[in-house]
């Protein structure tokens, strides 16, 4: 089982092998974490995420996952994840989120990569309430983890302090 850890950071400069980032379906660059990462990591990113071919979702459907290289940041590969915008918890978003984080793990371990961190997806502008999405994180983590032994280090980086004590509450139970 891989170690699960929680982290107040700035994803966009850890050396992991794989950062998540929280993407929209274009993957071609936003707001929150997708822009930043798509800053540091310079414009090759923008011409790799083009050249993914578009589907009827987009680039990248809810809860699906995409890798590109990670070019200008310490991270040898970025793993972008769709999640779901929060409507009213009973459309379908906890399975799409649990997916987001599912998914993204299972791509990072098809890769051969051991470290991975993740942000909070979907709690930013999608809505998602924050200590619900917190629980669903864990547990999809940890089944997924439960069965994908090549992992060894998954973090979970948060933005904002009401995150990372929600993060470092459940870790601790």
């Amino acid at each position: 089982m891989a170690e699960l850890r929680v982290s107040r950071d700035d994803i966009t400069t850890l050396n992991v092998d794989a950062i998540v980032n929280a993407a929209n379906s274009t993957l071609l660059g936003g707001g929150g974490v997708d822009g930043a990462i798509h800053r540091a990591a310079g414009r090759e990113l923008y011409e790799e995420c083009l050249r993914i071919p578009e589907g009827a979702s987009g680039r990248c459907a809810p809860g699906a996952a995409r890798i590109t290289d990670a070019y200008k940041l310490p991270c040898k590969k970025i793993i972008h994840t769709v999640g779901p915008v929060y409507k009213n918890g009973t459309s379908g978003e906890g399975g799409t989120l649990a997916a987001c984080y599912a998914n993204s793990l299972r791509l990072a371990a098809q890769h051969g990569l051991e470290t991975i961190a993740f942000p909070n997806i979907s709690t930013g502008v999608y809505g998602y309430p924050k200590d619900e999405a917190a629980c669903i994180a864990l547990k999809s983590v940890r089944e997924t983890c439960a069965v994908l032994s090549s992992l060894r280090v998954v973090i979970f980086i948060c933005f904002d302090s009401e995150n990372y004590a929600l993060y470092t509450k459940l870790l601790a139970n």
